[in-house]
């Protein structure tokens, strides 16, 4: 069972594909306000979920950062 709640691989060298890949789970599993406290919007679990982390590793794997992609902005 632990390797179930592992967070997922961050492939290098990082793909434009993983890129794309990576800033859509950060927006789409984005922090939400729960009376139990922070949730992942898209799972309802505790945030950061799975997904959101790995976004964010791999972006940071990249040379990037959540500003260089204009992630959650319209």
């Amino acid at each position: 069972m632990p390797a179930v709640l592992e967070d997922f691989p961050v492939l290098t060298p990082v793909t434009d594909e993983d890129l794309t890949l990576a800033a859509l789970a950060v927006r789409v599993h984005a922090p939400e306000s729960w009376p139990e406290g922070m949730l992942c919007r898209s799972e309802r679990v505790p945030y950061p979920c799975r997904l959101a982390r790995w976004g964010r590793a791999t972006i940071e794997a990249a040379g990037l950062d959540e500003n260089d992609l204009a992630i959650g902005r319209p």
